[in-house]
């Protein structure tokens, strides 16, 4: 047998297969869930919550934001799973994970076809886009931490960028659910640009920090 032939045999019999992900779900998904337990009690703690949130609709856009957060933090974690397990990463499409950010971007545009121009900037900006702007990624610090670790302790991901950029992103949606609860602006374009806009910077950090974070 020649040396390439050799070679070729042995690398299809060794083929990385990827790890069965149903331990890792368990593990990451209580890391989540303790990250989202602790950023509503900082939330809480710091911000409040919104005066006359049961209220119409208070309480229709607090259900718009929350399902908007929880639709990119559902597929992050998902994607998580699949990334922190050696070989999972070829069963990573990232272009879904964006589906959540292109649906709202698009309800956005519609919105702001039914006001007049000069109340566009009102729409976006709100009254709120600096506190939105510091405030989720500073409480998504807890939950990145705590996701990081669990991918860290649990996981062996070999696509570092890639799963850094997808704690990021769990940590930025999971962080938008705790601020939707103290939010004080109702519009479309508000939650693409500040909520959208904030998680993808979520993203963008956990993407530069994974090579030197979740290193193993």
């Amino acid at each position: 047998m020649k040396t390439d032939d050799l070679i070729g045999f042995l690398g299809s019999s060794f083929e990385r297969e990827p790890v069965r992900t149903s331990w890792m779900t368990r593990r990451l998904g209580l890391a989540v869930a303790v990250g989202a337990a602790c950023t509503l009690f900082l939330a809480l703690a710091v911000l409040g919550v919104r005066p006359g949130l049961m209220q119409g609709r208070p309480l229709l856009f607090l259900a718009f934001k929350l399902a908007f957060a929880a639709a990119v933090g559902g597929l992050a974690i998902r994607y998580l799973v699949r990334v922190a397990s050696p070989g999972g990463e070829s069963r990573v499409h990232l272009g879904i994970a964006a589906l959540p950010f292109v649906a709202v971007a698009a309800l956005a545009g519609a919105s702001l076809t039914t006001v007049p121009r000069e109340h566009w900037h009102g729409q976006i900006s709100g009254h709120s886009w600096l506190e939105c702007l510091v405030s989720i990624p500073l409480i998504a610090i807890v939950p990145f931490a705590v996701v990081t670790w669990a991918v860290r302790r649990f996981g062996a991901p070999t696509d570092l960028v890639r799963a850094g950029a997808l704690v990021g992103l769990s940590a930025g949606a999971v962080s938008a659910l705790g601020y939707s609860l103290h939010c004080m602006d109702d519009t479309v374009p508000f939650v693409a640009v500040w909520y959208g806009g904030t998680i993808a910077m979520c993203t963008l950090v956990g993407a530069l920090l994974g090579p030197r974070l979740l290193r193993w």
